[in-house]
């Protein structure tokens, strides 16, 4: 019973940590203005044609920390804070979407799995545990292994999402350097900003790793006494 309770806890309070993590991060740094003064879709901009990317549009978008790169589309979506602030986190976050445009355009491979494995990934998600949930119910170990393959695709999603992730935010420190869009302490700021994000990304591929390693031992817990 406490093993489960020490569990169950991990689960709750690592993306909890994770969470609290970048929202403190980003609340602290979007009050920091930026040494060159440029909105976030300006950074985005600035980097796109940088590297060629003309054809890749910038875009404000509903929300909070919404901010993605839409590969359909070809568009940059920033949250209106980050659109129009000219902070260092707004700066960071813009870039970081940017990293994702570039690796769409040079075919980054983690990126092209990660796309392939979406619908794969989807389904898993919505429909791994109803299979699960059946197994265990009608006793079905048959049922509870196809939910656990099922689940294991949007594990495998997960963490194929951390390289990509990585790399984008490395991408992005790299051009807002070597373009001088941040200066001095501010490499150090925007730093914090992009590893508090990756946090949850970390967060969420552990908890999911460790709930298919459990369902793993359930079900052959469950193999065993048949």
């Amino acid at each position: 019973m406490g093993g489960y309770l020490i569990y169950f806890a991990i689960i709750i309070l690592v993306p909890l940590w994770a969470q609290m993590k970048v929202k403190g991060a980003y609340s602290k740094y979007s009050k920091v203005p930026s040494s060159t003064q440029m909105r976030g879709a300006e950074v985005a901009r600035r980097i796109l044609d940088e590297n060629g990317l003309y054809n890749v549009g910038v875009e404000e978008t509903r929300g909070h920390l919404t901010d993605h790169y839409d590969p359909r589309s070809k568009n940059v979506r920033l949250s209106a804070t980050n659109y129009h602030g000219h902070s260092v986190a707004a700066a960071a976050i813009a870039a970081h979407e940017v990293g994702h445009a570039i690796q769409d355009n040079q075919d980054y491979a983690f990126l092209r799995f990660r796309h392939a494995l979406v619908p794969v990934a989807n389904l898993g998600s919505n429909f791994s545990w109803i299979l699960i949930m059946i197994g265990f119910f009608a006793g079905l170990s048959g049922m509870v292994l196809l939910g656990i393959i099922f689940m294991a695709a949007a594990v495998v999603f997960q963490l194929i999402t951390l390289p990509v992730e990585f790399n984008a935010s490395n991408r992005a420190m790299d051009q807002v350097v070597s373009l001088g869009i941040i200066r001095n302490d501010e490499e150090r700021e925007t730093k914090k900003v992009l590893n508090a994000a990756a946090l949850t990304y970390v967060a969420a591929a552990a908890v999911a790793v460790l709930e298919l390693l459990r369902l793993i031992l359930i079900y052959t817990g469950m193999t065993r006494s048949e």
